[in-house]
């Protein structure tokens, strides 16, 4: 893990090629955190990873729930079977 104060922003060269083994840096201003810098692919990975974790709980709430559920009958009534 890598934290260093905004400051070394000035230097952004060493704080990107931090950035750029997939792991983030965190930014501190006035001692306390206050930003992050991620490599965009790392970026990616974690958005498409949070969507897909969604997708998987509006899933398991339809399980839990019953909702969404059809038939044999209403599946092949919908593919026209």
């Amino acid at each position: 893990m890598h934290i260093k104060p905004v400051s070394d922003l000035r230097n952004y060269n060493e704080v990107l090629k931090d950035c750029g083994n997939g792991e983030p840096v965190f930014l501190t201003k006035n001692g306390h955190g206050r930003y992050v810098l991620l490599d965009i692919n790392e970026y990616e990975k974690q958005k498409e990873t949070i969507k897909l974790f969604s997708k998987l709980k509006e899933a398991e709430d339809a399980i839990q729930t019953g909702e969404e559920w059809l038939s044999i009958d209403e599946v092949k009534k919908n593919l026209g079977v």
